[in-house]
């Protein structure tokens, strides 16, 4: 009888038992996946926040790349100016609008100011290139040559330096814009740059005629 009665609650035992096991181990398991889903969310968060910051930081050396032309562009004008105007001294009006658009791109500060200023200098190149077609003398020299020469070559590594800018803009602006890594921009103020579009003057050099 004895051994019959430890047949009967043997199963009860084990049972309950069984219960306790499993209540237990759902009891880890709920830890364990929150814990799981807050590192999952963490690594996100901090791959996130850095391919921003890698994004923001090839914008800024895109920039510096560009102000490197500008500025050798800028260095050009002053010499090319004075080559023209010992030709043609009459042209002050052209000289003059030239020298203040210099004056005032080197002075813009961001992209879309710096681009108005390009854009109003490269039309006064123009005019002052359209001044160069009427003296053939002028359109001979060497000097004048060179320095078209190297204000094409100027105006090509600008145009190459923007593409590249405005590609990193780009992937930039993108990131901030999307989900969910625009909670992750907004969280941490990240914002939009601007692109940087400007025309290209005198890519070809003068013609000279005999």
């Amino acid at each position: 009888m004895f051994l019959s009665r430890i047949v009967v609650i043997s199963p009860q035992f084990a049972t309950i038992r069984g219960v306790n096991t499993l209540n237990t181990s759902s009891m880890i398991t709920v830890p364990v996946i929150l814990l799981v889903i807050v590192g999952v969310v963490l690594l996100y968060v901090v791959v996130a926040y850095n391919g921003l910051v890698t994004l923001r930081n090839r914008v800024s050396e895109a920039w510096s790349d560009i102000d490197v032309q500008l500025k050798r562009r800028y260095d050009l004008i002053p010499n090319l100016v004075s080559t023209v105007k010992g030709y043609a001294a009459h042209e002050s009006g052209v000289f003059q609008k030239v020298t203040e658009a210099r004056a005032n791109a080197m002075q813009a500060g961001n992209a879309h100011d710096k681009a108005q200023a390009e854009n109003m200098l490269s039309d006064t190149l123009k005019s002052l290139f359209a001044v160069a077609e009427a003296y053939p003398d002028l359109k001979a020299n060497q000097n004048f040559l060179e320095l078209q020469r190297e204000l094409s070559d100027t105006e090509n590594k600008i145009q190459a330096s923007r593409r590249f800018y405005n590609g990193n803009v780009l992937e930039l602006n993108n990131k901030i814009d999307m989900f969910p890594s625009n909670l992750i921009a907004g969280a941490f103020h990240f914002e939009k740059s601007e692109f940087f579009e400007v025309e290209e003057v005198a890519k070809e050099p003068v013609q000279v005629a005999f």
